[in-house]
């Protein structure tokens, strides 16, 4: 299991971008318009530079939803190896069996 410290300030960063989205999407369609003046594309870098650094989407890290692991985490289940390896073997996901050769 995960720091709980590590999870919620990976909640916390998830929400933040999602406030963000929208304003970091604009600023960053102004900083490469080449239609805009230089200045006003140095300015919307300015103002994208401002936002707070956890409201980036590449801050957010894939954690399992099961454990908290960081790694080994498949995006489709939103689930680790691990855990996916135990609730195969307890039976709790319906279809998946142990492979056998």
């Amino acid at each position: 299991m995960a720091k709980k410290s590590a999870i919620e300030k990976n909640k916390r960063r998830r929400r933040l971008v999602e406030k963000h989205k929208a304003k970091r999407a604009t600023l960053k369609a102004q900083a490469v318009d080449q239609s805009l003046s230089g200045e006003e594309r140095f300015a919307a870098r300015l103002k994208l530079a401002a936002l707070p650094r956890n409201g980036s989407s590449t801050r957010v890290r894939n954690r399992c939803g099961v454990t908290g692991r960081p790694r080994g985490v498949y995006r489709k289940l939103k689930m680790s190896r691990i855990a996916l390896r135990e609730l195969a073997s307890h039976g709790q996901i319906p279809g998946m069996v142990k492979s056998s050769w």
